[in-house]
């Protein structure tokens, strides 16, 4: 399993909502995603992913700029994506 860290510069709420809304209408769970978080950071929109690996995120993360620009959304610089090893999971 991988974690990966999104922050979206200039990016708020309700344009994450309307790109959500293109990427994944149903808000189903793409395959190998194990768990997902979003909300504002400082500057921007930020998300927390698990996923079983980096090879289904990749195929999932084709969908995202196709889905910010069907949105309308245009960020203010690249987004910054990285990747960790789960060392450990814990869910409640």
């Amino acid at each position: 399993m991988i974690g990966i860290r999104i922050k979206l510069p200039g990016v708020t709420q309700e344009q994450f909502d309307a790109a959500h809304d293109e990427i994944n209408p149903e808000r189903t769970p793409p395959k190998g995603l194990v768990f997902h978080a979003s909300g504002p950071i400082d500057g921007g929109w930020g998300i927390i992913d698990f996923w079983e690996s980096r090879a289904d995120f990749d195929a999932f993360s084709d969908r995202i700029p196709v889905g910010m620009a069907a949105a309308g959304v245009e960020m203010q610089g690249a987004p910054d994506i990285k990747e960790f090893p789960v060392h450990e999971s814990i869910a409640g």
